[in-house]
């Protein structure tokens, strides 16, 4: 197994093959080399992994071709060509490529990344393009950027983005660099950058970014800004059925077992998992059944002082059934793809009338043209590319 790091032949050291191979030898897998790293598809599961030399057997990315209509990879990046490089990795594997311009902490502003970009537009910019001329097409570049200190400082960064021509969404955190979560996020402010961008670029979409916790709130926040879409990032990771109307889902019942058979299933890093489900929260009303303090207080407890997953089989039951959520949410995605269609077709209604006289209508849509495929197998391209994930 060998990889190409700048443009030379490297091989893995031995602990990392070693644990590589240990890793895959029981489950029947597809193994490429993409540019510097060893991507790994596991037949049984569908889960696409990648191995960095350094990376002693850890992969440095998971991914799975469920998420890829959805999942969008942030680089965070203050070099145009490891950038590049980084989006052409992964590419094949996401729906768009996104630019960190928004992240205030230390160990991203000091090597000029995140918010440090902010400072340094014409950087910013020439990063933006280098990602958007290597990748496809179809894979989207957009970036996430913070408010200046003034309108108009903001108003200028905006414009010299946009007119690159290389994104296809700007998601904009409504706080300045300086700003923490304390802070309120100025939300206002977004109405005339979604003003600019519709006069620069009409079919730019524009996303808001700061405070929103709930569906409701992000109606709300799109009635006053103009824009297209919310994001919501902190109140997700304390309950993912945020985005859903109604009451949240309850966290001890509902939440953390699925998610847990879900990650057991598709074998996902156990400190990434814990990290994840150990934020799960939820307001005592939704608890089907009513509990104590002292009991949700054991419950904490004993999910922070588990070591694997099978250690969480006394607080959630058994550990399978994560296939047969996988395959429940396949169907579910499957129905809200036609679904998303059948409404663009109303809103969007064909020109019946061209001009040789034949209908452009297109045909009707039925479930059969959506049907559910396993996993396509990993191109490579003959000639690798070295690459180092910024």
């Amino acid at each position: 197994m060998v990889l190409t790091l700048s443009g030379a032949l490297r091989p893995l050291t031995e602990p990392s093959l070693m644990l590589i191979e240990e890793w895959i030898v029981s489950c029947p897998s597809i193994i490429l080399n993409r540019h510097s790293l060893t991507v790994v598809t596991l037949a049984e599961t569908g889960v696409i992994s990648f191995f960095h030399p350094k990376g002693q057997g850890k992969p440095v990315f998971t991914c799975h071709p469920i998420e890829k209509p959805y999942l969008i990879y942030q680089i965070g990046s203050a070099d145009p060509k490891l950038a590049a490089q980084a989006a052409a990795t992964v590419c094949q594997d996401v729906s768009g490529i996104d630019l960190n311009c928004g992240c205030p902490k230390p160990f991203s502003t000091t090597g000029g990344m995140g918010a440090a970009l902010l400072s340094t537009p014409d950087l910013l910019c020439d990063i933006l393009k280098a990602i958007r001329a290597a990748v496809p097409p179809e894979v989207s570049v957009s970036c996430k950027i913070r408010l200046m200190p003034t309108e108009e400082e903001t108003l200028e960064l905006v414009r010299k983005i946009v007119t690159t021509g290389a994104i296809r969404c700007l998601t904009v955190h409504c706080r300045t660099r300086t700003m923490r979560m304390s802070h309120r996020a100025e939300v206002e402010r977004l109405t005339s950058i979604v003003k600019l961008c519709r006069e620069l670029d009409p079919e730019l979409a524009v996303i808001q970014n700061g405070d929103c916790v709930s569906r409701e709130a992000a109606v709300k926040v799109r009635e006053l800004t103009g824009c297209d879409s919310v994001m919501i990032a902190t109140a997700a990771e304390s309950n993912l059925s945020c985005f859903r109307e109604g009451p949240l889902a309850d966290a001890n019942t509902e939440l953390i077992p699925k998610y847990v058979r879900l990650a057991s299933y598709f074998g996902n890093a156990w400190g990434n998992s814990k990290h994840c489900f150990s934020q799960f929260k939820s307001p005592a009303s939704v608890a089907p059944v009513r509990t104590t303090k002292d009991e949700k207080k054991n419950f904490r407890e004993r999910l922070s002082q588990a070591k694997y997953y099978p250690d969480l089989v006394p607080l959630i039951g058994a550990l399978e059934g994560g296939k047969e959520f996988l395959d429940e949410l396949n169907v579910l995605l499957a129905e809200r793809e036609v679904q998303g269609r059948l409404i663009h077709l109303v809103k969007n209604p064909p020109n019946h009338d061209s001009v040789d006289g034949k209908s452009d209508a297109p045909a009707p849509v039925t479930d059969s043209e959506f049907p559910i495929l396993p996993p396509e197998p990993l191109q490579s391209s003959d000639q690798p590319v070295p690459v180092a994930v910024a």
